[in-house]
């Protein structure tokens, strides 16, 4: 069962020097609570429930990439949101994954407090695990509110983060394929 955090929503409401039984803010911690709730689910799921068994057989040895898969992640350092997109690619050996897998599973590990360094590797230690593939690679573009709404405020910044594995890793004409594919 999982703990209610509304009761600490409200706390931090009237530290903050609010009312938290005022007309508008009377359900926000209730509201808030299902929001964090939601934005950490990927905690209570596991690779291969999200998988759910479309790992197909294929002769297909060629790459594969899917682009500009959205993600909304939670920095796990100030708890302010990261907003970007995740491309990934892999080389089949035999099998390959179906298509909205991969959106499952990129969004498995942004719906965790997370850095986005760390979310790249996961992603891509998931697809090979689950393809048993020659080579995957993953790339993250995000803009981050941490660095946004706060601290140095630069609206413009945004971080890259790539993970290689594999033939994508040891060969360079594999990498620079994918890189190419993404390219803008």
């Amino acid at each position: 069962m999982r703990r209610d955090l509304s009761q600490y929503y409200k706390g931090i409401i009237t530290e903050l020097g609010e009312d938290p039984e005022r007309a508008g803010l009377r359900d926000t911690p209730k509201r808030a609570a299902m929001a964090m709730d939601f934005l950490t689910k990927g905690y209570h799921e596991n690779l291969w429930e999200v998988v759910n068994g479309a790992v197909f057989p294929s002769d297909n040895d060629e790459m594969v990439v899917v682009r500009d898969i959205e993600l909304y992640s939670l920095c796990e350092h100030h708890i302010l949101p990261f907003i970007g997109k995740a491309h990934v690619a892999y080389l089949p050996d035999g099998k390959v994954l179906g298509l909205s897998k991969f959106a499952r599973i990129v969004d498995m590990f942004s719906r965790r407090l997370q850095i986005q360094e760390n979310m790249t590797m996961q992603i891509a230690m998931a697809v090979e695990e689950v393809t048993d593939a020659r080579g995957v690679g993953v790339v993250i573009e995000a803009r981050h509110m941490c660095m946004m709404m706060r601290g140095v405020e630069k609206q413009n910044s945004s971080m890259t983060t790539s993970v290689m594995r594999g033939d994508f890793r040891t060969h360079p004409p594999s990498r620079e394929e994918f890189l190419r594919y993404i390219a803008r």
